[in-house]
């Protein structure tokens, strides 16, 4: 028994990187962690167990027969994330440059498949060169075992991509089909066709980063929901990030205690803001005084930053922050900023995560390029995700909220549970002078001082129509709130409204317009 332990031993070191040291230097060269100091960095110090560590491939031809290391190139586990169970698989690009094949991929599916049906958390660190050429189409299923469970699993468990590395061609699927995804700066890229390729196919000469690099996905294409510029932070990020995500669908997120009490005023939000409806301000700054402790955590923060999407606690409970943010293109809703904003919807209903809206919006984004781009299709994704969320909704409207963009942002008439408005609100089908020009269009062109007839026509309008109590009036606004009693009205309405039940049809599912 002795000797077959000591067997185990140095099969267990040789599977553990023991004849790696080359690659390992050459991994550490390009700036970039080994598997292990990765899956150190995600997990609570001593919890992590791998499975299948002695797996070989058993592909032939192509010299791939007498190439057979332990692991073939993924480190597949479990172990604990602040104490809560997370299982994770991570390339190893020493191995292979961490390409897929057959017993790779049979690895993340039996690590998928345990995820989902104990209902934890999905973590993929990803550092690969692609599908193992070598072995074909069996690689190719091997992805397509992955796509499949990333669907099924959707809206199950929490799945989070984390791109450490290279990833090219149809691999770029299983990160753009889970919940967020992390790149680092300067060595993650993803694209479905490799810069060579590129350039044979068009001309374009484009560098690795300048097709797929984290500033790219991060501010052009909206791929990556979180950027950072070390491996250290970004994994310390994805730590933080599962400490406010439930297990799965059937559990509530983690509460904590806040520290930060739940009436507590907020006299600074009085300043913020400013009453006059044209003056930019910083959405963040509202966010920061209503949340606890001043703590948010924000999705796509350098993507469509006309809107504000974050993470937070209430009163030690988890919501989800939608926000209008008037320092980006007035907080003016585009396709962009809809498609970021309903995906960020859909997923806190799929979770159980109550939703807070903060609205101060004077629109959709107008011109040709918006509409020949589809803004009326994109726009209806954000309103089919807040009309389709059974979690709790509340609206807050802080100043203006004009036409079809104050529908969309979780109105009353969409199905908010709750509509609250501050005193500076202005709720109307749009500006008091576009509404004046229209409705008045015939006295002012007949009056001797057009000019003046126009004011006096916006005037009225504005106190006839978009008065601060007109929607409290007719019942589209629950009640006017003083700004620094928002966050003790959230608490107590997030409190009441923990206990809602929703009833929906029955239905396979919906026809999302994609």
């Amino acid at each position: 028994m002795r000797e077959r332990v000591s067997e185990l031993g140095m099969l267990k070191d040789q599977a553990r990187g023991g004849d790696l040291q080359s690659a390992t230097k050459q991994q550490q060269a390009k700036g970039k962690l080994t598997v292990d100091e990765r899956l150190d960095l995600l997990f609570d110090p001593g919890s992590f167990t791998e499975i299948e560590q002695l797996r070989r491939h058993r592909a032939s031809g192509f010299g791939l027969e007498n190439r057979r290391p332990y692991s073939d190139g993924v480190v597949a586990g479990w172990g604990t994330v602040h104490g809560r169970t997370v299982f994770a698989y991570a390339h190893d690009f020493r191995i292979f440059g961490g390409s897929l094949g057959e017993a790779h991929a049979q690895k993340i599916h039996k690590l998928m498949d345990l995820a989902a049906a104990t209902g934890a958390p999905l973590v993929s660190l990803s550092d690969g060169a692609g599908a193992r050429i070598q072995e074909g189409v069996t690689a190719l299923a091997g992805y397509g075992g992955i796509f499949q469970r990333n669907v099924r699993a959707s809206g199950v468990i929490p799945q989070i991509s984390v791109m450490l590395g290279p990833c090219a061609g149809g691999a770029t699927y299983s990160p753009a089909l889970t919940d967020f995804t992390f790149m680092v700066d300067g060595i993650s890229q993803m694209y479905i066709t490799g810069p060579s390729v590129v350039e044979a196919v068009t001309g374009e000469k484009i560098s690795h980063d300048g097709l797929g690099g984290a500033q790219v996905h991060g501010t052009v294409s909206g791929a990556a929901g979180f950027v950072y510029a070390d491996e250290a932070d970004c994994l310390d990020a994805v730590r933080y990030l599962l400490s406010l995500l439930p297990a799965n669908n059937r559990e509530a997120a983690p509460y904590v205690p806040a520290g930060d009490p739940a009436d507590r005023r907020c006299d600074a939000l009085l300043d913020i803001v400013p009453v006059e409806l044209n003056r930019s301000y910083d959405i963040r700054e509202v966010i920061r005084e209503i949340v606890d402790l001043g703590d948010f955590f924000e999705v796509h923060t350098l993507w469509a930053t006309n809107v504000i999407c974050a993470l937070a606690r209430i009163d030690g409970h988890v919501v989800g922050v939608v926000a209008n943010q008037p320092s980006s293109l007035a907080g003016a809703l585009d396709i962009d900023a809809s498609e970021k904003a309903a995906r960020f919807v859909q997923f806190c209903d799929a979770f159980s995560i109550p939703l807070v809206t903060l609205v101060d919006v004077p629109g959709f984004l107008p011109g040709k390029d918006q509409e020949h781009a589809g803004i009326i299709r994109h726009g209806a994704k954000l309103l089919y995700a807040y009309c389709n969320a059974t979690v709790p909704r509340i609206q807050v409207i802080l100043r203006k909220a004009y036409g079809g963009a104050y529908i969309v942002m979780d109105s009353r008439s969409i199905g908010a549970d709750l509509s609250f408005a501050w005193p500076t609100n202005e709720i109307a089908v749009m500006g008091a002078e576009g509404a004046a020009n229209v409705v008045f269009r015939k006295e002012i062109a007949a009056a001797d001082d057009p000019e003046a007839m126009r004011a006096e026509m916006i005037s009225r309008y504005r106190q006839e129509l978009m008065h601060a109590y007109y929607a409290a009036e007719r019942g589209l606004v629950d009640d006017v709130i003083d700004p620094a009693e928002t966050r003790s009205v959230l608490a107590r309405s997030l409190a009441m409204l923990r206990a809602k039940s929703a009833k929906v049809p029955y239905r396979k599912h919906g026809n999302l317009p994609l």
